[in-house]
């Protein structure tokens, strides 16, 4: 293997979360370098594209034949990959096995909001195996957070213990954390200074990492969903319990100092505006919130769907005049994130999802029109398109970042 085929095969890889750590130590050699790094990069392709054949990997990564053919047996024997057919290529005959990533190889995908807890039973590959959910009536507090995703992983280890291989969990939180997985403010859950990554590693008794919900989502959209064709990406994800936005620039999520970069809910729009939950007033999450809607529908929550369908018939003029107001404050504020980042898309997630569904033609004009220097770009407007499973997906990744970065030093190995 050539530094030249490294380089390649790095180069060709998938979004990553920068700086995700093997948790092997000792220092290795060139050789061993390079054998990580080729490994790593042939994972992440059958991980995020599903089964490929091996002369497929080979062009997407530049690496000859037989360090393919030598790779290829390696992650089979470690037991993150298996033969599968590869898709219809429409030739005559029978199709040959490609490589995909072993599903059985799993993570926890563990989410806590202000009205529940999530967890969901992820596979290699991005398979959703099983989640539950425990709605609550109000915010938990950490210790109460905690019991709560012991007691539903508890449930699952039975099935985990039978079937699978886990190598983690990842958590999803609204609030900033910082690289230690300390929750340092989540306004919805009233958390402060909390060191939750390390609490929940001890109540489950297995490696814990955790991030920003929206910076995770973003990570996700890139590599399953909608975004995954984009170098450069904005998303912003909204709800009930604020706005949060994540960056991918490079293909790599854009991390910041203690990783608190994306925080643009916290955009002012509005210095009068209302108060949001930071503190502040006239900031996006405040002045862009299904909350008035729904007061003005005469319902206390509808999920994403409902909410579509309840706009699309309604016909109140006050529900006319908050919808448009609220489409006026998000165009404003994507025509500044535009000017300031540039990305080639912009994905809209969760309640923001349904205003562009609502009003297209108009978010659309602010990103394509409204900013400096709009006519020598093209910005693509999209709708995340993995609703509800990319919140199951992005925290497992989280938990996958260390196998896919070093899956000889990671891997758990079959009988585990």
């Amino acid at each position: 293997m050539t530094m030249d085929e490294v380089g390649s095969a790095r180069d060709r890889g998938t979004a990553s979360w920068a700086g995700a750590p093997s948790r092997t130590t000792g220092t290795r050699t060139t050789n061993e370098e390079v054998r990580q790094q080729n490994l790593s990069a042939v994972l992440r392709l059958v991980h995020v594209n599903g089964a490929l054949s091996r002369s497929h990997i080979g062009a997407a990564t530049g690496l000859n034949r037989s360090t393919i053919t030598a790779l290829v047996t390696e992650l089979l024997d470690l037991g993150v990959t298996r033969e599968a057919e590869t898709a219809p290529t429409g030739r005559v005959g029978r199709p040959s096995l490609g490589v995909a990533a072993d599903d059985a190889v799993v993570a926890l995908g563990i989410r806590v909001e202000p009205d529940a807890v999530s967890v969901a039973l992820v596979g290699l590959g991005g398979t959703v195996h099983s989640r539950v959910r425990h709605d609550l009536s109000s915010p938990p507090s950490p210790r109460r957070f905690v019991q709560i995703a012991r007691s539903l992983v508890d449930g699952m280890r039975a099935d985990i213990d039978r079937h699978y291989r886990l190598v983690g969990a990842g958590l999803a939180v609204p609030g900033l954390v910082d690289e230690a997985g300390t929750v340092v403010v989540a306004p919805p859950l009233g958390w402060r200074r909390e060191a939750i990554a390390t609490r929940l590693e001890r109540a489950l008794g297995i490696h814990v990492t955790a991030g920003n919900d929206a910076s995770v989502g973003a990570m996700a959209e890139a590599r399953f969903g909608v975004g995954r064709d984009a170098d450069n990406l904005l998303y912003l994800g909204g709800g009930l319990h604020g706005i949060g936005g994540g960056l991918v620039f490079d293909r790599t999520l854009l991390r910041g100092m203690s990783g608190f970069a994306g925080e643009l809910g916290h955009t002012v729009v509005d210095p009068r505006g209302a108060r949001c939950a930071c503190g502040r007033r006239g900031c996006l999450s405040a002045e862009v919130n299904p909350a008035p809607l729904l007061e003005l529908l005469g319902r206390r929550k509808l999920d994403e769907d409902e909410l579509d369908i309840e706009l699309g018939v309604a016909r109140d003029p006050a529900i006319t005049a908050e919808l448009e107001r609220q489409v006026d404050v998000l165009s404003l504020a994507l025509t500044n994130f535009v000017n300031a980042f540039a990305p080639e898309a912009v994905i809209l997630s969760g309640y923001l999802g349904v205003l562009l569904a609502a009003s297209r033609e108009r978010l659309s004009r602010a990103v394509h029109v409204d900013p400096v220097g709009a006519e020598g770009r093209h910005v693509r407007l999209e709708r995340a398109h993995m609703r509800s499973r990319l919140m199951q997906l992005a925290p497992a990744e989280m938990a996958f970042a260390p196998l896919l970065a070093d899956p000889a030093g990671v891997a758990p190995r079959p009988g585990r």
